[in-house]
């Protein structure tokens, strides 16, 4: 073993760039290959059945199962002269990944011979096991029936040999057990809530659809190193290791050449990722050393969030050909940058108009002023309820650190919409605006430029900052299913602008002019949701007091944040707004606390075995040989001089011996917290000790480990080091991963 780290370095310091064939396509020929899209339905169905297809996509019509077995049909031509010959399911549970059962094409044909066949009953609907996916209780143990149901507004597509048809994934007893379906129902409310609102601005709008544009960050480590970090290996994170003298500090990495090795493997991905017609655009270094980032175009939101899963499942897939593992988890290394998955949200609606940007005449800029505050007006209100739909065991690690927002909501705004909203608040009703003949309605609000994306600077620290024609929400964690926080925001915007209208029409019905009932009802939401608005430092500790003062959530404990969802305003939120129910709200919620028990479950047991059976026998030996060492020294120059020569080393033995009875002492209350944490029933108090009890003594142990690393000779210890990791694709001279 204790050359093993450095045959391994070794090895992946030689290793060269993965050689690519290149499609002869250009990008634009290449997207949407293996994707059954317009294109392919418009080849492979009926002309009426296109056209019925279409309205689904558009439109949200019901799906006509009438055709199903048409388009069932169509599909399968189209798979088989790709070469595929299984079909699955692919849906997303409540695991943050991805699922599915294959099965082939062929039935028996009842003469004894097989035939291919794939009919709509099969495309619509499957039965999948719902027994081993978490529940939160919705379902039994023994009960093993769920349903997987065909979503038809987002495309199928092909791997391999496989045609994967996206799907939602509910109970028998129809509660949802996935993240699709309380999403394509966010994503209807705030539709239809946006939908009567502008209707006080354009009349001819019948849909709007919500955008995202997500930023994937990710680290790369070579594979081999990988694989002699058990750490690594079984929980995502590094649990243990020194910072390294050279990390990011020199703030040389971000932008920097991307590496030879991960050029290539970024290539392949992009084109894997056209031909499933996932549109990515930048891809660059990130901060951190072994860090990188890949983002697409905009897209609408459910296809946006299908795309991020399939493309995570994808990058793993691909870094293995290239000799990578990628890491996904919010914060493998500690002292450095974790990854995030900025979220960029809009709406838009089917005229073309972005609803958070400004225009051109008063009614666009009103509109603009509307839907600015009635976001913030959701954010304000469920500001707790969304910092719970990011925090996770893994993004608990990133959010507060490292350029990573706070774990407080706020937004950032810049300063001419703080001005604009500051004007519109204090204004003199009277003089806020004025009647010109047949011109109408003429308002004092300064004239705000058709662009505002650029007009001030960023603030890194803004959880939910505004970038000039959608808001950017910056705590998503980089392994994260985008829905969850996107469920959150949707329904809490749809709910802000069902009660604006509410309000508006009240006034509306009194007799007062819309205009000034419009401008009324956002004057009141503009002083109501103020307390969410900072621009300022959101890493100070004076942040910390006034946004306690505000009223914001400032809970910091990830399994007591969850306790927002089981809010009577959170769940008559949802339930008002048809999204979900109090019963798989609470589901949810126990699967959270359990889910956050297991990650730390599994990390404290992985530490108990690295520190007693990896990193204190390796101390040990390196104790005997400095043991040895004093011991000879006394033979050879007697006891007072061969201590007096020997002192050094008698201190790093005492040193050492006192970690290691720290670490040996830490690791036996180590586990002996998990044995009483275990037996409490409830999954909320069982997290909550998880965490108040077991990750406190979990850093303790790590403190000690990482000492010990600087102490204990290089050439004995067995675990890759972080500037090894770090330096993982060195692959050429002057090819420095950092």
């Amino acid at each position: 073993m204790d050359n093993l780290r450095f045959e391994v370095l070794k090895e992946a310091f030689r290793k060269r760039p993965v050689e690519l064939k290149i499609p002869k396509e250009r990008p634009s020929e290449l997207f949407g290959k293996n994707v059954f899209n317009r294109e392919k339905m418009f080849k492979y169905l009926p002309i009426d059945v296109y056209n019925k297809m279409v309205d689904v996509m558009d439109n949200g019509e019901r799906l006509d199962r009438s055709i199903a077995d048409c388009v069932a049909n169509g599909m399968k031509k189209w798979a088989k002269d790709n070469g595929v010959t299984h079909y699955t399911h692919w849906f997303q549970p409540l695991t943050e990944g991805t699922a599915e059962k294959h099965d082939s094409f062929i039935e028996p044909d009842g003469k004894g011979g097989m035939i291919e066949e794939f009919s709509g009953k099969l495309l619509v609907q499957q039965e999948p096991d719902a027994s081993s996916f978490p529940s939160g209780g919705i379902r039994n143990t023994f009960e093993a029936r769920g349903y997987s149901a065909w979503d038809p507004t987002s495309p199928v597509f092909i791997i391999d040999d496989t045609l994967c048809i996206p799907t939602i994934f509910i109970s028998y007893t129809g509660e949802s057990l996935d993240y699709k379906a309380p999403l394509l129902r966010s994503l209807r409310a705030v539709d239809n809530a946006a939908k009567e609102v502008c209707q006080y601005f354009y009349s001819d709008v019948k849909k709007v659809h919500t955008n995202l544009g997500w930023e994937q960050e990710y680290f790369l480590v070579d594979e081999d190193l990988y694989f002699t970090r058990p750490d690594l290996m079984l929980t995502g994170r590094t649990l243990m290791g020194h910072d390294s003298a050279k990390n990011q500090q020199m703030e040389d990495h971000y932008f920097g050449t991307i590496p030879e090795r991960v050029q290539a493997f970024m290539k392949d991905l992009e084109v894997n990722a056209l031909e499933l017609g996932i549109p990515v655009k930048t891809r660059h270094n990130e901060v951190a050393p072994g860090q990188f980032e890949l983002a697409p175009i905009f897209e609408e939101c459910n296809l946006a969030v299908d795309h991020n899963m399939l493309l995570m499942a994808v990058m793993k897939k691909i870094a293995h050909r290239h000799g990578f593992r990628v890491l996904l988890h919010e914060k493998p290394f500690d002292g450095i940058n974790g990854s995030g998955k900025h979220n960029n949200w809009s709406l838009s609606t089917d005229t073309g108009i972005l609803l958070h940007k400004s225009g051109k005449n008063v009614n666009d800029n009103l509109r603009f002023v509307v839907f600015v505050v009635e976001t913030l007006m959701g954010v304000y209100k469920h500001n707790g309820l969304l910092k719970a739909s990011v925090m996770s065991a893994t993004n608990d690690h990133r959010l507060g650190a490292n350029e990573a927002p706070p774990a407080i909501i706020s937004s950032f705004l810049g300063k001419q919409v703080s001005d604009l909203l500051e004007h519109i608040e204090k204004a003199d009703k009277k003089n806020l605006f004025s009647v010109k003949g047949k011109q109408g309605m003429q308002l004092d609000i300064p004239e705000i430029p058709e662009l505002l994306i650029d007009n001030t600077d960023r603030n890194r620290t803004s959880p939910f900052a505004f970038t000039g024609n959608r808001f950017e929400l910056r705590a998503v964690g980089s392994e994260a299913n985008c829905a969850s926080a996107l469920i959150v925001l949707n329904t809490a915007v749809a709910e802000a602008l069902t009660n604006f209208k509410t309000r508006v029409d009240a006034l509306i019905s009194k007799g007062e002019d819309p205009t000034r009932a419009i401008i009324e009802i956002v004057r009141e939401d503009i002083k109501t949701c103020k307390p969410i608005h900072f621009d300022g430092n959101g890493y100070s500790d004076e942040w910390k007091e006034e946004a306690e003062k505000r009223g914001l959530d400032c809970e910091a404990s990830c399994p007591v944040c969850f306790d927002a969802y089981l809010r009577d305003d959170s769940i008559q939120m949802f339930e008002q707004m048809n999204v979900m129910n109090r019963n798989e709200l609470e589901a949810r919620n126990e699967v959270k606390w359990e889910t956050y028990t297991k990650k730390i479950q599994i990390e404290a047991r992985v530490m108990g075995d690295l520190a007693m059976n990896h990193i204190i026998p390796v101390v040990t030996h390196y104790q005997s040989r400095l043991a040895k060492n004093v011991s000879s020294m006394i033979n050879i120059f007697g006891k007072e001089e061969g201590e007096r020569l020997t002192k050094r080393n008698i201190n790093i033995l005492k040193e050492v011996a006192e970690r290691i009875q720290l670490i040996e002492t830490g690791v036996d209350e180590l586990v002996e917290a998990r044995k009483v944490a275990n037996k409490i029933e409830s999954q909320r108090e069982k997290a909550i000790a998880y965490h108040d009890n077991i990750v406190p003594q979990m850093e303790k142990i790590r403190y000690q480990i990482d000492k010990l690393e600087l102490i204990v000779s290089d050439e004995m210890w067995t675990l890759p080091k972080y500037r090894e990791l770090y330096l993982s694709d060195k692959t050429a001279q002057n090819d420095i991963f950092f």
